[in-house]
């Protein structure tokens, strides 16, 4: 299918007739698709790891409660710093968009934006993310600071290395750490090895992902861990979600998980075997739709430590 007409506005990748496209105002369009806002899966995957480890605090200090003004507040900078993100590798990877398929009708390789625009605007997603950072501890404001240095130097590593959805998986797991500290004021094993297991589980689901730009890829030299498995992928990304769900069973149980926690998680290793056993590497909707399971794993994952606290 030919890609849509760059003039139109519309993006290749994103959905037809998403909120951004129906409701946004026509001049507001190109920022909001800069940021991402017309596909909030990605978002959403930004913010469970936070929701895990505000649910797995609630679990291991069930008198302190589920903070759920926590839970709002790094949704809201999961949007923040997700769009952030999404500006400042668009800025960086303009010219390799402009060369493949499913991106060069984007913004910035499209004309909508310009680069001094789209700079401007990352300014203000990161100041924004930066005033909700600064309503929680101070241990929090400082791993939140040093986040940043893994959203800068994430737009390179597909330059460089096999392996920059290792370097995703460390950014966008961050959350895991973040939402303990909130709550606990240091950090222990259990944020650690859960922040490990959310890394494993990034790095599958984003080779996934990278399947449905393996070709264009190969062409103009961007690495990814799509291409470095090649016909392995299958088995591959199944040890990596399997690394997973282990590390989150260690992490569930060092912070006092038992009864029902373990049991629950047969709901995400379902939706990844199904990813798994279902893959076709060579279509790309069907990685494009395997890959946006991986919201209901965070979400099912997330209710998991939530029901152990509550019960």
């Amino acid at each position: 299918m030919p890609s849509p007409d760059p003039l139109s506005g519309v993006v290749a990748d994103a959905e037809r007739g998403n909120w951004v496209d129906r409701y946004f105002p026509q001049s507001l369009k190109p920022y909001a698709r800069l940021a991402r806002w017309d596909r909030p899966t990605p978002l959403l995957l930004l913010f469970w790891p936070c929701a895990f480890s505000l649910s797995m605090a609630a679990m291991a200090d069930p008198a302190r409660g589920f903070d759920w003004s926590a839970a709002l507040l790094m949704l809201v900078g999961s949007v923040a710093m997700r769009g952030a993100g999404c500006t400042l590798n668009d800025i960086i990877d303009a010219d390799l968009d402009a060369q493949v398929e499913r991106t060069r009708s984007r913004p910035l390789p499209s004309g909508a934006v310009s680069k001094r625009q789209a700079a401007l605007f990352l300014g203000v997603q990161l100041l924004v993310g930066f005033v909700i950072l600064c309503q929680f501890n101070a241990l929090t404001i400082t791993l939140g600071v040093l986040s940043l240095a893994l959203i800068g130097i994430y737009p390179f590593m597909k330059r460089v290395t096999w392996w920059p959805q290792f370097f995703l998986g460390l950014a966008f797991s961050w959350g895991a750490l973040l939402g303990w500290t909130s709550q606990i004021g240091s950090l222990s094993l259990a944020p650690l090895v859960l922040y490990l297991g959310s890394i494993m589980w990034v790095i599958g689901y984003d080779t996934i992902y990278a399947l449905q730009d393996i070709e264009d890829d190969a062409l103009v030299g961007i690495k990814s861990t799509a291409r470095l498995f090649g016909s392995r992928v299958k088995p591959v990304v199944a040890l990596f979600y399997a690394a997973a769900i282990v590390c989150w069973i260690v992490a569930g149980t060092l912070a006092g998980g038992a009864g029902i926690f373990i049991p629950l998680l047969v709901v995400p290793v379902l939706i990844l075997g199904w990813q798994v056993l279902t893959l076709d590497p060579a279509s790309p909707p069907n990685a494009l739709m395997r890959f946006r399971a991986n919201h209901w794993v965070g979400l099912a994952l997330a209710a998991a430590f939530f029901l152990q606290h509550l019960f």
